[in-house]
């Protein structure tokens, strides 16, 4: 036997020219791999050690099915039937593709050939173009459906002393990879925190994708979040398609409405979380991801665990930093940033300057905003519209948020009301002055045509903060 030959022998396996065999062997520059019918790797050519790095002397004599339980040269040697095509080594982590054929004595099967080349980086940088290409679309998407929100914790607006907690607490798991569960009302803002701790992320480079999890139909959710492979049902698009997951690797993905997913989603969201690695519909292969999970829900998790609604091992795993955000209403002390933002938004849109009368300012105070922050945004794109002036006035809002009865209350009925009337009036036009001018306390002052000091005595009078 040559130098370069590794083999051992079976009572089974048939005796060759031996010498000659090995030197034609060791001379392919693919990968032979021979085992007998007990699966015992019985000989290995040289390519053997150069392709997947592994010393032949280690592997001869072991049982393939210890090693690599799912290799196709064991479903051969079963079956009988060669096989071609594309395979996975989980003990390496490597792509191959190659060959392998049954061994006949007789009609017995004694073992199998297999030949195969490493293709791992052909595998990884097809997955690279396909995702590119997946992202790229996805982004075409959404732009066409809505105008990305604020990317950074620096754009997002809130000097509530609640919201400020939340963002500090968001700042700093935003560095790492643990997954985030934001809880809050429909509209309060959860989606604009998920892209910030995106964007504060060593993946901000990397692809956020969006999935609305009760958007989609039950029926259609796994081919959307995992993909599926070509003829995997009735009407799939050839070739395949990526799934969200696939889109997301080495990126985020942001579950939003994960508490309207179903017990049978969940538990198929459970293994990925636990795993990084899912099947796609009607394939076979293990897909490995690398992605950080951000999910977010209006829903009362708790509570749908104990009605047997959700899992709570799947809480469990999402609830490792919850950002909890509070509705508009708990936090009106920033309603009037929050108006100034979206006012010069829809100022630039009409062409020209817009802002609160003292009235509107006085209805917006008092209003329980149910649809929180992103009623607010419609109310005032309602009123950008309507209103031609600069003025916006209770005419131009929306007639649900005006209250039934806008008249000044009777003085008769309480005395030392009529004091009361004022000081909300004086609160009401210093919030108006403060939001069309930008905060700015000096412009602010000048156009109420009061002094310095009567102006910050009424600030504190009033409470109205920095």
């Amino acid at each position: 036997m040559s130098a370069g030959a590794h083999a051992v022998t079976t009572n089974d396996f048939p005796r060759w020219d031996q010498e000659l065999l090995f030197k034609i062997l060791d001379n392919i520059h693919d990968v032979v791999l021979v085992i007998d019918s007990n699966t015992t790797i019985v000989y290995a050519n040289e390519a053997y050690a150069r392709i997947l790095g592994v010393p032949v002397a280690k592997v001869l004599g072991r049982r393939l099915d210890k090693i690599e339980p799912d290799a196709a040269a064991i479903k051969v040697l079963h079956n009988g039937r060669p096989s071609d095509g594309a395979d996975h080594l989980d003990s390496l982590g490597i792509d191959v593709v190659g060959s392998t054929f049954p061994l006949y004595q007789g009609k017995y099967i004694i073992g199998c050939i297999s030949t195969f080349k490493n293709v791992t980086e052909v595998v990884e940088l097809n997955r690279e173009l396909l995702q590119t290409k997946g992202v790229a679309d996805y982004l075409k998407e959404q732009l066409e459906q809505w105008e990305q929100l604020p990317l950074s914790f620096k754009e997002y607006v809130g000097q509530n002393r609640n919201v400020k907690e939340t963002l500090v607490l968001a700042a700093k798991v935003a560095r790492t990879d643990s997954t985030v569960l934001i809880l809050g009302e429909s509209g309060v803002g959860k989606e604009v925190l998920a892209r910030a701790v995106h964007n504060a992320s060593r993946r901000k480079d990397k692809p956020l994708i969006k999935v609305n999890c009760a958007a989609i139909p039950e029926t259609l959710i796994e081919s959307e979040l995992f993909g599926y492979e070509e003829g995997a049902y009735t009407g799939a698009k050839k070739g395949g398609k990526l799934g969200k997951f696939d889109l997301a690797h080495s990126g985020t993905i942001f579950l939003d409405e994960i508490g309207d997913m179903s017990l049978t989603m969940q538990a198929k969201l459970l293994r990925v979380l636990q795993e990084r690695e899912f099947e796609r519909v009607g394939g076979s292969t293990t897909v490995k991801v690398d992605i950080r999970v951000i999910a977010a829900t209006n829903r009362d998790l708790e509570a749908m665990i104990a009605d047997g609604t959700f899992r709570k091992d799947l809480y469990y795993r999402l609830n490792i930093v919850p950002l909890n955000l509070n509705p508009l209403r708990e936090r009106k002390d920033d309603l009037m940033a929050l108006t100034k933002t979206f006012l010069d938004k829809f100022s630039k849109e009409v062409g020209h300057e817009l802002r609160l009368s003292p009235q509107v300012v006085r209805i917006f105070q008092q209003y329980d905003w149910p649809g929180n922050i992103r009623e607010l945004q419609n109310v005032l794109e309602h009123a950008s519209i309507v209103c031609s002036g600069s003025s916006i006035e209770i005419q131009h809002l929306p007639a649900h948020i005006i209250p039934s009865n806008n008249e000044p209350p009777n003085v008769k009925d309480k005395p030392g009301e009529l004091k009361e009337v004022v000081a909300r009036v004086e609160k009401e036009m210093i919030l108006a002055a403060l939001a069309n001018h930008n905060n700015n306390r000096t412009k602010a002052m000048n156009v109420l045509g009061i002094s310095r000091r009567a102006f910050y005595d009424k600030l504190r009078r009033y409470g109205i903060e920095e």
